[in-house]
């Protein structure tokens, strides 16, 4: 995950709530972060949208099909294996990686992993790789990209610009780092928190809070 822009700061936030009173802060002081906090707690979100974070994302394809389950404030634009027929990666889990399911839910797993989660890996991998030397045969046998592609696994990383207010993004922080999240969506999530923390320490402390 990469930071490829930033639009705003903390004070943009502040302005952008100011300006209902015909004010501007040139620069941040002690009432300006009591405004923000104020304006996260009480559910103001107007002033968050105000700046914009774009970012360069590379994930395996079944997180970024959750990741793309948020759409309000958010442009994206995606790789497409139309017009890219280069090597795929694929992420391969660990071991740990490999959970067991939990019988009380619908959805999601438990934070061990299954016994036999060397042989599972093993199986995994394999499968994997006969998907991407078929997609190569493919290719070679002259089929179009498009066609296929078809043949690739979830696992495979998707790379895509991602362009989204602070308010959208604070917003899929918290759905994503919660313990019912996806093990594999959370790590992103955190990555994405580490990195807009640092942009927009006071906001983003106050809208995560």
């Amino acid at each position: 995950m990469e930071l490829i822009e930033c639009m705003g700061s903390d004070l943009t936030v502040v302005n952008a709530a100011r300006v209902s009173f015909a004010k501007v802060h040139t620069e941040m002081d002690g009432s300006d972060e009591k405004l923000i906090t104020y304006l996260a707690k009480h559910n103001h979100i107007s002033p968050f949208f105000h700046p914009q974070i774009q970012l360069r994302i590379k994930m395996p394809i079944f997180v970024a099909r959750e990741w793309y389950r948020h759409q309000i404030g958010f442009a994206r634009n995606e790789v497409s294996r139309r017009y890219v027929s280069d090597a795929p990666e694929c992420w391969i889990p660990n071991v740990d990686d490999l959970r067991e399911k939990d019988p009380k839910v619908k959805q999601g797993s438990k934070a061990t992993a299954i016994d036999s989660a060397e042989n599972a890996r093993i199986i995994f991998e394999n499968s994997v790789d006969v998907a991407v030397q078929t997609y190569d045969m493919l290719l070679k046998m002259n089929v179009a990209p498009e066609i296929a592609r078809c043949v690739l696994p979830q696992s495979m990383y998707t790379e895509f610009v991602e362009t989204g207010s602070l308010a959208a993004y604070a917003r899929l922080y918290k759905l994503r780092t919660s313990p019912d999240a996806q093990r594999e969506i959370q790590r992103y999530a955190h990555e994405m928190g580490c990195i807009l923390e640092k942009a927009f320490p006071v906001s983003w402390k106050a809208l995560t809070a």
